[in-house]
């Protein structure tokens, strides 16, 4: 009989590559998971790793059977959400991840409400980035996540996640007050690109961009979604950003911006409920999308779907930020 636990320990190595990342992820030795995965090869009789050196790679049979594994932990996850269903009330913890700017602007209302309806229900926030989320949750760390992603920063299919649509926001370029005026070349609009009523077409938002590629830029820290969306932002507008502030909360980002000290790419739900005089906002033909995430089968558990129920009923409006629409 082939042992649920090791079968775990399998896939995080065809999703992680090595013995060592596994073991860091799963708080194991990294000789206690080559152990694991030894005995898991003797419950398999055949080879399920091939071995050179310090690398180890997953043979065809191994490959075979994570996809086996992916199934066989979908359905237990179905099956502790049909036995949560079965039980009277939800109670015990609710692991939930989210990333800075939901935490500020949509999770607290999200916990009034589900403390009121599910008192005995414990959830547990942790700030977590998006591109942390689905290993946290394969590893039993999370229970529910809320992820993002840009235009141009597509999220890739994880394996044993699955995620539901949560809220649209668009983005806005935040630039100092004293800098409103664009080039001439930033208002030329493309008669074949015309600007939709919600912000600049396509062309004229790289102009909007291009206006400031020689600005300083305020972008996230390397390695983060909203960093990666902000330079390819600025390389799609034919430019690459000269990066002088990396900072992650979008707050203190419109606080520099007012600050003169450079332009930044805001989401809606990064904006505060107020307009700043001393900075400009103005709506880009980009999206931020926010999804909930969650282990494959798990989205019928009770648990989840009511913290699922309370961020819905929590989402606000688009923020009004007295932002331009564009040139």
């Amino acid at each position: 009989m082939l042992d649920v636990r090791r079968l775990r320990l399998l896939r995080e190595l065809a999703r992680r590559g090595t013995i060592a990342a596994v073991a860091e992820a799963l708080s194991y030795s990294p000789s206690a998971v080559s152990q694991q995965l030894g005995v898991l090869e003797r419950e398999a009789g055949l080879p399920l790793l091939e071995r050179t050196g310090r690398t180890v790679r997953l043979t065809p049979a191994g490959q075979n059977l994570v996809r086996h594994a992916e199934a066989v932990l979908e359905r237990l996850e179905e099956a502790a959400a049909d036995l949560a269903e079965a039980r009277s009330g939800l109670a015990g913890a609710l692991r939930i991840g989210a990333f800075p700017t939901a935490t500020r602007a949509i999770v607290p209302a999200a916990l009034t409400a589900l403390a009121r309806r599910h008192p005995r229900l414990e959830a547990m926030v942790t700030e977590t980035d998006p591109a942390a989320v689905a290993h946290a949750l394969r590893a039993g760390d999370l229970d529910v996540a809320l992820v993002h992603e840009y235009d141009f920063v597509p999220a890739p299919r994880e394996p044993g996640i699955g995620t539901e649509p949560l809220y649209r926001e668009a983005m806005y370029l935040a630039a100092p007050a004293a800098g409103r005026e664009p080039p001439p070349d930033a208002r030329q609009r493309d008669p074949e690109e015309p600007a939709a009523a919600g912000g600049p077409g396509p062309a004229e938002q790289r102009a909007v961009l291009r206006a400031h590629a020689d600005a300083p830029w305020i972008t996230a820290t390397p390695g983060t979604l909203c960093h990666t969306m902000a330079v390819r932002a600025c390389e799609a507008a034919g430019f690459t950003p000269r990066v002088r502030h990396l900072v992650d909360e979008f707050p203190t980002v419109l606080a520099l911006v007012a600050a003169g000290q450079g332009v930044a790419v805001v989401p809606g739900l990064g904006l505060p409920g107020h307009a700043d005089p001393a900075v400009t906002l103005t709506r880009l033909r980009m999206e931020r999308r926010t999804k909930l995430a969650f282990r494959s089968g798990s989205a019928g558990h009770p648990a989840v779907a009511a913290f699922g129920e309370a961020l819905r009923a929590a989402l606000p409006p688009e923020p009004a930020t007295g932002a331009d629409d564009g040139p």
